[in-house]
């Protein structure tokens, strides 16, 4: 039978001087605009103000910014200042860098504390309406079908292929970090701003993945790729995940991510510890074929952000090889991804700190929002079900919104 588990676990690597919070929910209904929120299994953190701030393109230009920004922090008394950022799946676009001036953490989120019902996140003062979808489900379809014949002409053995639905509707941004974080305990949820032609706009969403997470000369990465949505039924879930852990498609799909995150993380680490077999992470809305790799760096210097940059975009998020799909992705995909598929999280000043790959997600506006949802193709993908994949990812944040209504308008 399958292992269907929660992820990985690392000791909390919080600085010491930080804030802790009685309740990490409670704050999260009091979150505000130009709050930032990133909370994980193992440690959450809400920040707010902002006592240094830059940005940064390209991975050498991200990595000199951020030290710089750290580096005066400490100039100027804060020994253990942490830094924040969402990073784009195209990392050459500007990056905003942030050192935030409060910040407010605790080791966990204390699940026993949250309510069970969920808190409505869509103001009912404006009916929410779908305004767009890129591609449009046949076009996506196609596009699969047009991928696929691209690996068969040898030209990459794997590309995800994204969509976006947007909509018309007012968000409460507290209420839906809250039910976020309520509902994906095992995941990794975040609120991060951003500027975009003159408004401001916020990253907001419940990762599964975790790219990078950093304690000391100890790393961790939680690599997730072959998928199938998940059922209510627990019966039908164990049959599901079975089929995954025997699927050749889904495992080469999964191995060829795998074996590209071990060959980054391999010049750092002195040490490297990949399992043979994946496992199934089980989340509210999917469940994934999971590897956590564990290592050990050669020494404590490099910094979670510059192992986290190392690794970016993986295939999980991009294709294999890299530029053909990443070519490939640019001329087809028809919209601009922006900070989706790239990384959020934070580092300190001692390198420790964690990144998690940012998917299951959406960009709100005042009174908007566009979700975002891909899937990876390779050789014997199929469009109708990749469709179904990509609505079933979309379902973690429609859900959350109280707009499961729009599931069906996106098949």
């Amino acid at each position: 039978m399958p292992v269907i588990d929660e992820g990985p676990h690392m000791t909390s690597h919080l600085p010491s001087h930080l804030y802790f919070a009685a309740t990490l929910y409670d704050h999260l209904l009091r979150y505000h605009r130009g709050d930032f929120v990133f909370s994980s299994p193992r440690q959450s953190i809400m920040a707010s103000g902002i006592a240094l701030e830059d940005w940064a393109g390209g991975h050498a230009e991200i990595l000199e910014r951020a030290d710089q920004l750290l580096a005066r922090a400490r100039e100027q008394g804060w020994r253990r200042a942490l830094l924040m950022s969402a990073i784009g799946f195209d990392v050459s676009a500007p990056s905003r860098l942030v050192i935030p001036r409060y910040v407010e953490a605790m080791p966990q989120l204390d699940h026993s504390a949250i309510p069970s019902a969920p808190v409505s996140s869509v103001r009912r003062d404006q009916p929410a309406q779908l305004t767009a979808m890129t591609p449009t489900p046949q076009a996506y379809q196609d596009l699969v079908s047009k991928a696929v014949r691209s690996i068969r002409e040898g030209e990459f053995e794997k590309v995800v292929l994204s969509r976006s639905l947007s909509v018309q509707a007012r968000i409460d941004l507290a209420a839906l970090l809250a039910t976020l974080a309520q509902r994906n305990p095992a995941g990794y949820t975040f609120a991060f701003d951003r500027q975009h032609q003159g408004q401001q706009r916020t990253l907001v969403g419940a990762s599964p993945e975790l790219l990078l997470s950093k304690c000391g000369p100890h790393i961790l990465s939680n690599p997730l790729a072959g998928s199938l949505p998940r059922s209510h039924s627990v019966a039908e879930n164990q049959r599901r995940a079975n089929e995954l852990m025997h699927s050749e498609k889904d495992r080469y799909e999964h191995a060829l991510v795998v074996d590209a995150v071990a060959t980054a993380l391999a010049p750092f680490c002195k040490q490297l510890s990949v399992p043979p077999e994946p496992s199934v992470l089980e989340t509210p809305t999917m469940l994934h074929l999971s590897t956590a790799i564990s290592g050990e760096l050669h020494g404590a210097d490099t910094s979670s952000l510059a192992l986290a940059l190392a690794l970016h975009p993986t295939p999980a998020v991009c294709g294999h090889p890299r530029q053909p799909a990443h070519h490939f992705i640019q001329q087809q995909e028809g919209f601009d991804r922006s900070l989706f598929t790239g990384l959020v999280g934070w580092c300190g000043q001692d390198g420790n700190g964690e990144w998690a790959v940012t998917i299951r997600c959406a960009d709100v506006g005042d009174d908007d929002a566009t979700l975002y949802a891909g899937a990876g193709i390779v050789e014997g993908s199929q469009p109708d079900k990749e469709l179904t994949e990509t609505s079933a990812k979309m379902g973690t944040m429609l859900a959350a919104m109280g707009l499961e209504s729009l599931m069906e308008a996106s098949l």
